[in-house]
């Protein structure tokens, strides 16, 4: 689960750096993107995943890359060196652990809004 998280946190920040730059039909097509997932919970994304790591991760970066975008955060701002980025993770993915476990039945985009929230100190 580990791994899985952080592969997460790397696509929300690749998404990050590039959301400056996206236009407002980019814009729209995330959001068309996340909306069919933004029912989950954190137990019915593991339950429908059935193991499926790559369907997990695909939900999760979706709901990442939407709360970077509104947020309108660019990880440049918050992290510049490897070693920066590394500690933001590790941060992203005990935050989205630890939002889980309190409640499994949170919906998944809060939880992973309130990690990205908490990680970058907002």
């Amino acid at each position: 689960m580990r791994m899985t998280l952080t592969k997460i946190f790397v696509a929300g920040i690749c998404v990050s750096l590039s959301s400056a730059a996206l236009a407002d039909e980019a814009a729209e097509q995330m959001v068309q993107d996340a909306l069919p997932v933004m029912h989950y919970t954190c137990a019915s994304i593991a339950e429908e995943a059935d193991g499926d790591e790559a369907f997990v991760v695909s939900v999760v970066e979706k709901m990442t890359a939407l709360s970077l975008y509104n947020r309108q955060i660019n990880i440049e701002d918050h992290a510049t060196t490897d070693e920066e980025k590394t500690q933001l993770r590790e941060t992203f993915i005990a935050a989205l652990s630890e939002g889980c476990a309190a409640d499994k039945n949170a919906l998944l985009g809060g939880v992973v809004d309130n990690a990205v929230k908490s990680t970058l100190g907002l």
